[in-house]
């Protein structure tokens, strides 16, 4: 059986986004802790466990296909010196995320690799709510 690279190749894009965005999230919640803003920090810790959720998922399914989990590239931590600046900062990471996962599900339903689209298309609902909650979060940050 020959291996599918193009979807390991996704997987493995995809585990590098997520820890990016787990130490991206883990950092903005220790910021917001130093700035006293707690609420904030909880929300950016608990993003951090969803993403955290998503590697675990992503990291299986390398696992199931005999592969070791290899982020090639883990994108930089961005914080922002504001609240807002950084709610836009993860704006962009996930608009990122999105167009990945959007790319990979396609794929997927090309090569009618059933498990692996409801994989991805799970995780792009979850980031498109996540998205819809930083779009709330940047209305509360620009009203306080």
């Amino acid at each position: 059986m020959l291996m599918d690279t193009r979807l390991i190749g996704y997987l493995n894009r995809a585990t590098g986004h997520e820890l990016g965005a787990i130490q991206q999230y883990l950092a903005q919640a220790r910021l917001c802790e130093l700035w006293g803003l707690t609420d904030f920090s909880r929300q950016f810790a608990e993003d951090s466990r969803e993403e955290m959720g998503h590697l675990s998922d992503l990291m299986d399914a390398l696992l199931r296909l005999g592969v070791t989990p290899q982020a090639s590239h883990v994108p930089a931590v961005r914080l922002g010196r504001t609240l807002e600046q950084m709610l836009e900062i993860d704006r962009q990471v996930e608009y990122d995320a999105i167009r990945l996962y959007e790319e990979a599900v396609d794929y997927c339903a090309r090569r009618r690799d059933t498990a692996h689209q409801a994989l991805f298309d799970r995780i792009l609902h979850e980031e498109l709510e996540h998205l819809n909650t930083l779009d709330q979060l940047i209305s509360r940050a620009k009203a306080a």
